[in-house]
C-alpha cells in the first residue's frame, strides 16, 4: 500500500480528533465551541500534558516523516506551520529528545562544533513541552487552489481519533539520524516539491 495519497483526499480533523486536540487546553468545551463557529481558524494549544511537539525545518521534517512512514512505525498527527513541520509526540519527548541527541553527539540546536558528529547534518530541532504552546491548523482541511500559495498552516496527518498513537523520542531520534546519514549520500539539490502528499493513517501502528 502506498504511504501517500493525492491532496484531494485530505478531509481534515475528525470530530474525535478535534476532541483530542481540545483536551490539551484548559477549557476543552470552549475550544470545541470556537471550532464549531470558526472551523477554519487556527488555535494555540499548550504542550506537555496531552502531547509534545518537535518542530523541524520543512525539508528535513518532510524527510523525517517519509522515513517514519516508509521504514518505521508511522507518525502521530503532523502539521505544517510557517515553513516548519510540527511532529506531535508523546508527552516528555521535548525533555528526553535533546538528551538522546547529546548521546548521538548532537544537540537540539544542531551540530556541536566541539565534537565530531557521527550522523551527518541535523538542522535545529525545536522541542516544545511543558510550559510551551504551539499554533495548530484549523480543523477543516485546506488545500490551496491552482495559482494560490500553500496555506500558512495545514495538516499533513490530521488527528482522527481520541487516542492517537504518538511517537516517543527514540522514534524521532531514529528518523532524524536516518535522514542525516542519507543526506551525505544524496545530491545537494533539493527534491521536487512534495507538498501535495499526505499520509495514509490506516497504516499507523
Amino acid at each position: 500500500m502506498s504511504s501517500t495519497r493525492n491532496a484531494s483526499d485530505v478531509s481534515g480533523v475528525t470530530p474525535d480528533g478535534a476532541t483530542w486536540l481540545a483536551s490539551a487546553g484548559t477549557y476543552p468545551r470552549s475550544a470545541l465551541s470556537h471550532w464549531g463557529e470558526r472551523p477554519d481558524a487556527p488555535v494555540v494549544l499548550p504542550c506537555g500534558v496531552v502531547f509534545d511537539v518537535v518542530s523541524a525545518p520543512a525539508v528535513f521534517g518532510r524527510r523525517m516523516l517519509d522515513r517514519m512512514w516508509e521504514e518505521g512505525p508511522g507518525s502521530g498527527p503532523v502539521a505544517e506551520f510557517r515553513g516548519r513541520m510540527l511532529l506531535f509526540a508523546a508527552p516528555g519527548t521535548a525533555q528526553r529528545l535533546p538528551v538522546l541527541m547529546e548521546w548521538e553527539e548532537w544537540t537540539a540546536h544542531g551540530q556541536d562544533p566541539e565534537r565530531t558528529g557521527r550522523t551527518g547534518a541535523v538542522p535545529p530541532l525545536l522541542c516544545h513541552g511543558t510550559g510551551d504552546a504551539v499554533t495548530v491548523p484549523a480543523p477543516t482541511g485546506t488545500t490551496a487552489r491552482t495559482g494560490e500559495s500553500a496555506p500558512a498552516a495545514r495538516w499533513l496527518v490530521a488527528p482522527d481519533t481520541r487516542h492517537p498513537w504518538l511517537p516517543g523520542p527514540e522514534v524521532l531520534l531514529w528518523a532524524a539520524v536516518r535522514v542525516a546519514r542519507e543526506a551525505v549520500r544524496i545530491s545537494i539539490f533539493p527534491p521536487a516539491d512534495r507538498g501535495a502528499n499526505v499520509y495514509d493513517v490506516s497504516r499507523r501502528r
